[in-house]
């Protein structure tokens, strides 16, 4: 079966097109996607070049917060923290089908942090910026508190406070959709494998899976590749490296749950690292970071066995039931572009980002380092700087605007709060839906927000793996550049989680059968 292609492809065979537009950017992560979607509500006309598929790498390897980064106000990072803070509740509010508050306890281990400075840190972390959902800190006694339960008797203390937890996946996702809404062409598997950069414009080539060539006019580019982005300079933009990254391999397991509540856990140890243990998909348990140098091939990040020693014996410091290697079902690890500002602990490695535009000739703008939480202001400053040497009609326009299906207004009325709304829209979907399962309802519910309206409006068809069925698979295909079973699997959901292997081979069948043999881009997730 031949299907359109929305990522603008035409099928193999196909004379080459030229396309002229205002801004090339290069890399379909966070940042990248972000920037096209600002750009692009603008007026301007942008094509986003991905080697792989949306979010293959970094940007779905993240500890899924929506944080300030309690953490960092030790290393006196006090800008990069307040305006992560200030993000929080402006996320929060524009998806909250992808993204919900979340509360973290810090047991108190009398041998690391004295009680005095986490309160400290904690009245810093409450009123760096404005919080209107977010609940502040407090204190809880861990011997009656239910946080307590899953723990070692020796921590009787804990310290709780807000933060928030996001798809990160799909959040790149929507933001690559809104900005297609906006006009933009968005290419994934696709490569810019050269770019000379002229007076006032740039000729790329980009490059995508078959071999299949596409010139572009851009009259600006945006290095947003992230672990690549000095490598795509020197090899491909033939441009001199502006910036030192420092690339640090973030890995993480997960578990079968280790509590039942829906507070997650922060932990602090010897190291003066921290560690978090996450609620995640009902039926597991996150544990991670890592933070390892990374010196081998970018795009080949794995977990090695001394991280999951280190994951392991660090939770099981304060979990009463040990975590051992082999309760590890799955893990997964990523590269992070950090500025390289020569500290020697890559934990204190700064995780704020750098933009510099370079108008010498035609404009490039280079995206160094950051993190999930500021995706939007970074997106939003990139922007600005670029606004004015190509005319942009619009100004600045993201901070107050709901990512695709965030909107549950048409379903529930004005919104109120983001979490309440949510759990208000799953009521009334499955009341309009009552032949459904109610897991079904909330997963895609979850997924799609208000999309899951017009996807429930077709025929779902038959069921491909459990609660997966073929218009939903068809959807992803059509409205969200899905190609392969990975993509379904592990980035639009993680799916991939709760079937065994005959269900994910059931899946892999029928995306082949129906898309065409693909070449699943490369992973950072590892079965154990």
């Amino acid at each position: 079966m031949n299907h359109p292609r929305p990522d603008g492809w035409r099928d193999p065979g196909a004379a080459d097109v030229a396309i002229d537009c205002d801004v090339l950017v290069v890399g379909g992560g966070i940042n990248g996607a972000g920037i096209a979607r600002d750009l692009a509500g603008r007026g301007l006309k942008v094509v986003v070049a991905e080697k792989d598929d949306l979010a293959s790498h970094t940007s779905s390897s993240s500890t899924k917060l929506i944080h300030g980064g309690l953490r960092y106000l030790e290393y006196y990072e006090f800008s990069l923290v307040r305006k992560a803070l200030a993000e929080r509740e402006v996320l929060l509010k524009s998806a909250p089908h992808i993204m919900w508050p979340l509360r973290f306890v810090m047991p108190h281990d009398p041998g690391m942090r004295p009680a005095w400075m986490i309160r400290a840190g904690l009245f810093l972390y409450d009123h760096l910026a404005r919080r209107e959902v977010l609940p502040g800190s407090t204190t809880v006694d861990l011997r009656s508190h239910p946080t307590g339960a899953p723990l070692k008797k020796t921590f009787r203390q804990g310290f709780v406070y807000s933060d928030g937890w996001v798809d990160d996946a799909r959040l790149v996702v929507l933001n690559a959709l809104d900005a297609r809404s906006h006009g933009a062409t968005v290419l994934t598997r696709t490569t810019c494998v050269d770019a000379k950069r002229g007076a006032a414009q740039w000729q790329a080539t980009l490059q995508g899976l078959q071999g299949e060539r596409r010139a572009v006019t851009a009259r600006a580019l945006v290095n947003a590749a992230g672990p690549w982005a000095a490598q795509f300079l020197a090899e491909h933009a033939h441009a001199p490296r502006q910036k030192s990254l420092r690339l640090v391999k973030g890995s993480h397991i997960v578990v079968p749950k280790m509590f039942d509540h829906d507070h997650a856990y922060i932990f602090q140890n010897p190291d003066k690292r921290i560690i978090f243990a996450i609620p995640y998909e009902a039926d597991f348990t996150l544990i991670g970071t890592t933070d390892v140098e990374h010196r081998g091939a970018i795009g080949a990040a794995r977990i090695d066995i001394d991280e999951i020693a280190y994951l392991c014996a660090q939770a099981s410091r304060y979990f009463s039931r040990a975590v051992a290697p082999t309760d590890v079902v799955w893990s997964y690890s990523g590269v992070r572009p950090l500025l390289d500002d020569e500290s020697g602990d890559p934990s204190a490695v700064t995780r704020d980002y750098s933009l510099e535009l370079d108008v010498a000739q035609a404009p490039l703008l280079n995206v160094w380092g950051g993190k999930i939480t500021t995706f939007r202001r970074l997106a939003e400053e990139a922007a600005d700087l670029l606004a004015a040497p190509l005319k942009a009609a619009r100004g600045a326009w993201t901070e107050r605007t709901f990512l695709p299906g965030g909107d549950l207004s048409a379903t529930i009325g004005a919104p109120q709060r983001p979490d309440t709304d949510f759990s208000r829209f799953v009521q009334a979907l499955a009341l309009a839906h009552p032949e459904l399962p109610t897991p079904l309802v909330r997963r895609l519910a979850r997924a799609y927000g208000a999309r899951a309206v017009e996807l429930l409006r077709r025929p779902l068809g038959p069921e491909v793996a459990p609660g997966l069925h073929e218009a939903e698979l068809q959807f992803l295909h059509d409205e969200e550049w899905a190609r392969c079973a990975d993509d379904v699997l592990w980035r639009r959901s993680k799916l991939g989680l709760h079937y065994d292997e005959r269900h994910r081979a059931a899946v892999d069948d029928w995306c082949r059968r129906h898309w065409g043999t693909l070449a699943s881009a490369p992973t950072e997730t590892q079965w154990n």
